[in-house]
């Protein structure tokens, strides 16, 4: 990939961001944003316009689904590619496999295994490029 690639999580553990954001910065390929509501998410995007967004499903207040539904009806971002963090299913729920779409949406269980994770946005980012 030419450039890094912004990055956004949304997600209410702030050390799950911490790790994760070090991690997928380490790469060398992506730039980080982390926001740990839904509000903070949602203003954040509008903002940075991140070329993906990792998105917690369980957060308090708001959400994930609730997210993004309000970032689907935002015309200026409602073609970011989105994948939901969950640990409401397991690995093992899913197949085993690094990435699930459930219903329109990629869904990725926690607990993350980094390289996984990178295959998988890349993999995802490559498919947005390709439409």
């Amino acid at each position: 990939m030419i450039g890094r690639k912004k990055i956004l999580v949304i997600d209410d553990e702030e050390d799950f961001c911490f790790f994760l954001k070090k991690n997928l910065e380490n790469t060398g390929e992506f730039i980080v944003f982390t926001a740990g509501t839904g509000e903070d998410g949602i203003r954040l995007c509008r903002l940075e316009k991140p070329d993906l967004i990792l998105l917690d499903v369980m957060m308090p207040k708001m959400s994930g689904p609730d997210v993004a539904e309000i970032l689907r009806e935002d015309t200026g971002i409602n073609n970011i590619p989105l994948i939901f963090l969950t640990a409401v299913v397991t690995k093992e729920e899913i197949g085993g496999a690094p990435i699930r779409e459930i219903g329109g949406q990629n869904y990725i269980a926690k607990p993350i295994e980094i390289e996984n994770l990178v295959k998988t946005i890349n993999k995802v980012l490559q498919e947005k490029a390709a439409l």
